[in-house]
């Protein structure tokens, strides 16, 4: 039972942390570009606007993701229940290899709609 809890919050750090971040995004985006913090992109990074405007889509976008991966990662990770560590650990592979594809989502989805906001420059369309 050790395993299988320490495999559920393994699995759920992904999104708490999408839910935390993407929440604190959406209401705080950082105020100034900077190369540590932030959703850092080219695009992204063009100027103020493309900032602020792709830190806030992307919060939101984070944290709308990060709710819906919570109760499929509860819901996939429970039948595993007293199961052998090999089958609770394939399981978990797959429940982050979910995971890290719907953060890729989030990232392809955020660049989509910065280039439909704003030219190659930056400018606002």
């Amino acid at each position: 039972m050790g395993y299988w809890i320490f495999m559920l919050v393994m699995d759920l750090l992904l999104p708490v942390t999408m839910i935390g971040f993407g929440r604190y995004f959406s209401k705080h985006t950082p105020k100034e570009i900077n190369p540590l913090f932030g959703y850092r992109t080219e695009m992204s990074m063009k100027n103020e606007q493309t900032w602020q405007f792709a830190n806030h889509y992307f919060g939101k976008m984070f944290y709308r993701f990060g709710w819906i991966l919570l109760p499929i990662t509860l819901l996939f990770m429970l039948p595993t229940i007293g199961k052998d560590t090999t089958y609770i650990s394939f399981a978990g592979l797959i429940i982050i290899a979910m995971q890290l594809i719907l953060l890729i989502v989030t990232i392809i989805i955020t660049e989509h709609a910065l280039h439909k906001n704003f030219d190659s420059n930056g400018m606002p369309l």
